[in-house]
């Protein structure tokens, strides 16, 4: 049976947090919790070893393949920040017009530091997240 790398754990965020060597990138992990925390007001949670989530949803895809995913999420990464928001969408896009400097693939935005981005564009972003698959896939 397939079993899912990416699920809600009980391992402690702070302690995550603390393991990152980075200090710089440390202090942003904490001010991205305060964040995400307050836009979807969900606690932090891990998911899987490096993930911190917020939320979640359930997904069954077509195929039959299904399972749960937080609705948004992030994880201070060596080389950058990834955050884990909204899929390719027009209104995506357009709010990244003004994000500030960021790389991207179809799922993850990726920072530097939270001083390249505009915060309360990035808490757009949680917002139009947290809608979109709260939309495409509502609570039973």
């Amino acid at each position: 049976m397939y079993e899912p790398k990416m699920k809600e754990t009980d391992n402690s965020v702070i302690e995550f947090i603390e393991s990152v060597e980075n200090e710089k990138k440390k202090a942003d992990a904490y001010q991205l919790v305060e964040i995400f925390e307050e836009v979807t007001g969900y606690d932090a949670k891990m998911w899987g070893p490096s993930i911190i989530g917020f939320g979640s949803y359930h997904y069954k895809y077509e195929s039959g393949h299904e399972g749960d995913a937080p609705l948004v999420g992030f994880s201070p990464r060596k080389a950058k920040i990834s955050l884990y928001l909204a899929y390719e969408s027009e209104e995506r896009e357009k709010l990244l017009e003004s994000f500030g400097k960021h790389t991207k693939s179809k799922a993850c935005i990726y920072v530097n530091k939270l001083a390249d981005i505009d915060t309360n564009v990035l808490k757009d972003l949680i917002i139009h997240t947290v809608e979109t698959y709260q939309n495409l896939y509502p609570n039973d």
